[in-house]
């Protein structure tokens, strides 16, 4: 256990620091304005849990003093790569994405679809979501630019037997291997193809008009037939990339979406206004982190090794990152020119970074979904759970409870089922509370109900453990409700949701699993589940509830007219939607009450739907 400095022995300036376990290794390493401020944080007041878990863990703490925070911003980050705390966030990047590579420091650059660690000397675009899209784009563009894509032993053997390969023949290539074509004039075509691919679409599309028409009026028409494809093939190569904005904007958006365990980055490329590239990661959250953290470390992972040309004068960000003003001047350093990072606010740019934020969302729960159903991590989680709570076998069916409520109105609550792991949704319960005074003496009810009858938990429908959304009061209050259903025996746990803490009845200090265990992210994939059930049943009770209040008062429409327009159209924003056609089709409403319902209800407009720039889909708002 750390044991805290004097503070009088740590100074004001910036810095950073490291924590340290007994065994020397460095398990945590933090950035303050303020050393003494930070680091004397850790010592008073109350710590979330995986803060405190990394305290309990460390043995000893030093730190090293820094002019600016922009020095410690730079000093942190190389820390964490040189020591790989393990307290700090990790990048989990299942994908290698494909780039469209040229490399550029060759004497005969070479363009070619690369995957792996970027190299220098390499000029790279991308990432493209799909390979197929990348080697189709080269194939048209080399059509245009016949620059070299060979690799060096294919381009040694050309050279070496006098002859070009089939890509020459073809007009692919212009063949530099024998000399069909000189190293200026290669490199021509090279920095042409490059400022095509760095969004100079217009002036090259405009360039190879005018040779097309020039060659037109010399009778040339076969040149001219040779040019019309170029630019046919060009066109098809900036159809890939959507448009988003009218001007030629250069910009990044990289939008960041976590819950308290796991975060999910997104990053849209846009060069000349066109969607260039696209990717995404998952972070493992650290010690203290919010989505302003995990921007900064998201940030500094995919600009700190980057050539300065890949980093647009333009990064937008859905939250303002920490430290911005040192994230801006350090990777200005490396641009060599004034950075703006910022979050957007309105119009276009705030549309797509919108869209970009629902991508992060999508990831981060195709990335917990793909978790939930490995075989493997789910028994790992449960014989962790096991083990944890001291059961004397693993839990194989799990229920958990949550209340909903607004301000201790149209309070519900919903139970829900996981079995082996995976959600068991037959057996999905909601609960509509009356009279109720808190949650505790919600908990109570709901318990009460539940386990009514000991038949109905008994056999191999008992649940093995059951869960509360809360803390202790909520824990205790459910175990009273098991012990006087007479099934006291049964344990019981609540998983608190600000600190991710497990609390048992009666006990004084919660539990604390590490972060990264399985069983935590099990535990929590189940109380979101039950808080998802809840939330979306109180949404449904409200939104029927407003429905029926407001087609009370359009006179002559009763409860078998009511129910049939439900019955069309579902919801109250669909049938406001509606024309006076498409109501008649309801049987029993006529042309006059038709209109009656429009004046009465207000006809809306329907919403522009965004679009998933990744996969052209649309996104239900």
């Amino acid at each position: 256990m750390l044991a805290a400095n004097k503070p009088t022995d740590i100074p004001t300036n910036p810095g950073v620091y490291r924590f340290r376990d007994d065994q020397q290794k460095v398990i945590y390493v933090g950035k303050a304005k303020n050393l003494k401020n930070r680091l004397n944080s850790y010592f008073t007041g109350e710590l979330i849990a995986r803060t405190k878990t990394m305290v309990e863990t460390a043995a000893s703490v030093d730190w090293v003093v820094v002019r600016t925070e922009t020095e410690a911003l730079q000093l942190e980050y190389s820390w964490i790569k040189e020591f790989d705390p393990t307290f700090n966030v990790r990048f989990r990047d299942d994908k290698s994405y494909p780039y469209l590579a040229i490399s550029t420091a060759e004497e005969f650059p070479r363009a070619f679809v690369y995957r792996g660690d970027r190299k220098k000397g390499i000029k790279y675009y991308g990432p493209f979501v799909q390979a197929w899209s990348i080697r189709d784009t080269l194939d048209h563009l080399l059509r245009v630019f016949p620059v070299r894509s060979c690799t060096a032993g294919v381009f040694r053997n050309a050279k070496s037997a006098g002859r070009p390969c089939l890509l020459a023949h073809i007009d692919r290539c212009s063949a530099p291997c024998v000399g069909k074509i000189s190293e200026p004039d290669h490199r021509s075509l090279v920095d042409q193809f490059l400022s095509f691919m760095n969004g100079n679409h217009q002036g090259i599309i405009k360039d190879i008009s005018t040779r097309m028409q020039e060659a037109s009026e010399r009778q040339d028409y076969e040149k001219a037939s040779v040019l019309r494809d170029d630019l046919a093939a060009l066109e098809r190569v900036r159809e890939k990339s959507a448009v988003v904005f009218t001007d030629s904007t250069d910009a990044d958006l990289v939008a960041v979406f976590n819950d308290e365990l796991q975060a999910a980055v997104q990053i849209f490329n846009v060069r000349g206004g066109r969607i260039t590239g696209q990717r995404g990661f998952i972070m493992e959250n650290a010690v203290e982190s919010n989505t302003e953290t995990l921007l900064t470390d998201a940030l500094m992972h995919i600009y700190s090794k980057s050539d300065k040309s890949e980093i647009p004068l333009e990064i937008l960000t859905n939250q303002k990152p920490d430290s911005l003003e040192s994230l801006q001047q350090l990777l200005g350093e490396v641009r060599q020119a004034n950075l703006d990072i910022r979050v957007p606010a309105r119009g276009d740019k705030r549309a797509l970074m919108d869209t970009v934020v629902t991508n992060a969302m999508q990831a981060l729960a195709s990335h917990k979904s793909k978790r939930s159903t490995d075989l493997i991590a789910r028994t790992q989680a449960l014989n962790e759970i096991q083990e944890a709570l001291g059961l004397a076998r693993a839990p194989l069916r799990i229920e958990c409870i949550d209340v909903s409520h607004i301000q201790g109105t149209n309070v519900v609550a919903s139970l829900v089922v996981f079995e082996d792991g995976l959600p068991a949704k037959k057996d999905y319960r909601h609960y509509i509370i009356e009279n109720t005074r808190d949650d505790t003496s919600s908990i109570i009810e709901v318990v009460s109900r539940r386990f009514a009858k000991h038949q109905e938990v008994s056999g191999p429908y008992r649940p093995n453990l059951l869960v509360i959304d809360g803390g202790l009061p909520q824990v205790n209050a459910a175990a009273k409700a098991l012990n006087a259903s007479g099934i006291g025996s049964m344990r019981v746990i609540g998983l608190a949701k600000r600190m991710e803490e497990i609390w048992q009845p009666a006990d004084k200090y919660p539990l604390v699993l590490p972060r990264n265990s399985e069983a935590l992210f099990l535990l929590q994939r189940i109380r979101d589940e039950a808080h998802r059930f809840a939330i979306t049943h109180h949404r449904n009770r409200r939104s029927k509830s407003m429905v029926d209040s407001e087609l009370d008062e359009i006179p002559g429409l009763g409860p078998v007219k009511k129910k049939a327009i439900l019955a069309k159209f579902g919801s109250l924003k669909k049938i406001k939607l509606a024309t006076v056609e498409q109501l008649m089709e309801v049987d029993g409403i006529g042309l006059k009450q038709a209109q009656e319902i429009i004046d009465k209800l207000g006809q809306v407009t329907s919403a522009v739907p965004a679009f998933n720039a990744t996969t052209g889909e649309i996104i239900d708002s």
